[in-house]
């Protein structure tokens, strides 16, 4: 049963909700203040923390190959708890990271944590999910995300104002308790755990990587990872430097996309409830494509219509994201094998990993050679992902079924 947002009713599950609540608000306290707290509380310079927290993201990608085995042996339940754990460790170790090293060591750990914890995120989803609610319940969890995020954000305003060595070391401190928060509601949440066909020892990585299917899918993705990077890697800096617009609007930006996925997530999957889910993937391309050419003529228009072309570029992106996030989640989730699902996912997951690796250098190169090269780069990779994955239901029949059909899973008709 939906609320009158299209939303799932909570019921027993509410403590795994509410632990998705306290993690997300921790990290959305911490966030958007790394690079501030570090060069407040080290002798570090910029370049410096750059450098440690990038040499720490790249030596995690390879952490989902192992945190996928992983939560197919304990189940998924134990590593969000080990991951908590992980992360809690790693936040309080901040108040005495003091080098280069040691901020890229904490760093690490921490990112090892946070793909224990949302590495097995998927898993749980899937098993507390009926069948064709799926888009219904990743949809929810990522408007509740989006909201946990906001509140960390408005906490971390705070802190920045009072700006204090005090403020800066209560918010590593309280985010580290809301990891211990989330880990104690999470104690009692049931564990999810697939049984193991009796060749189960025999499979693994092999399986899943010979899986040419699901390879599709994940390559399909990383044109929509593409996108959804766009929010915290290009338009920060596009909208600042680029066209010279207020500082608030990049604020206004984030605020209007936060409150769009909150409120408006669970009635976009409402409305597309029957609708083929590959179609929906490059719908969300289209969206896209979209709100990119809404960007650059943002840029040729004097300054106070340049703001109201961006807000409204900024909601016509976060339709696409609204759009293909739960589809793509969903999909990739029913796609994979009950007994392999921790490796699938890690697999799918990587894709993240390596967009958030890949695209902050490649968005500045880009922005660097242009006021519009980005936006035309970005729309063509768009337009190849949105058709290629119009062909994936013919290989991969979670990808044409309809978007939370309750009367049939088979798949549609390939377009």
């Amino acid at each position: 049963m939906l609320t009158r947002l299209g939303f799932p009713r909570v019921g027993e599950h509410r403590r795994f909700v509410a632990a998705i609540v306290a993690d997300t608000v921790g990290s959305g306290l911490f966030m958007p203040i790394t690079l501030l707290y570090f060069l407040a509380m080290t002798d570090l310079t910029l370049v410096q923390i750059g450098t440690a927290l990038s040499l720490s993201a790249v030596l995690t990608v390879p952490g989902a190959f192992v945190i996928g085995s992983l939560v197919d042996r304990f189940g998924p339940r134990r590593m969000m708890l080990a991951g908590n754990l992980v992360q809690a460790v790693g936040m309080i170790a901040y108040l005495w990271a003091d080098s280069l090293l040691a901020v890229a060591l904490w760093t690490t750990l921490l990112n090892v944590g946070r793909q224990s914890f949302w590495g097995s995120f998927g898993n749980v989803v899937t098993a507390i999910s009926a069948p064709g609610e799926r888009e219904v319940w990743f949809g929810f969890l990522q408007a509740v995300r989006n909201l946990g995020y906001s509140l960390g954000g408005v906490l971390a305003g705070v802190a920045l104002q009072v700006g204090t060595d005090l403020a800066y070391e209560t918010v590593v401190v309280v985010n580290a308790v809301t990891f211990v928060v989330a880990f104690v509601l999470l104690l009692d949440v049931p564990d999810h755990r697939a049984a193991h066909p009796d060749d189960a020892p025999l499979e693994g990585w092999g399986v899943v990587l010979r899986d040419r299917a699901y390879l599709r899918l994940v390559v399909g993705q990383f044109g929509f990872v593409a996108g959804m990077m766009v929010l915290n890697f290009a338009l920060p800096v596009y909208v600042a430097e680029t066209i010279d617009l207020p500082g608030w609007v990049v604020g206004a930006i984030f605020t209007l996309n936060t409150a769009m996925v909150g409120l408006g997530q669970g009635l976009v999957v409402r409305r597309m409830t029957g609708r083929v889910r590959a179609r929906m993937m490059g719908l969300a391309q289209v969206v896209f494509v979209a709100s990119y050419a809404l960007f650059v003529l943002a840029g040729w228009l004097p300054v106070w219509l340049a703001v109201v072309v961006m807000l409204v570029g900024a909601a016509v992106y976060t339709f696409g994201e609204l759009t293909g996030g739960p589809v793509f989640s969903a999909t990739a989730a029913e796609a994979a094998p009950d007994h392999l699902r921790g490796r699938y996912l890690g697999l799918f997951q990587l894709s993240w990993g390596i967009g958030g690796a890949v695209t902050p250098v490649a968005f500045t190169w880009l922005l660097a050679h242009g006021q519009t090269t980005l936006w035309w780069v970005l729309a063509l990779v768009a337009v190849a992902s949105g058709a290629y994955l119009q062909r994936l239901p013919r290989v991969l029949p979670a990808a044409g079924l309809r978007v939370t059909d309750r009367s049939g899973q088979a798949p549609a008709e390939s377009a």
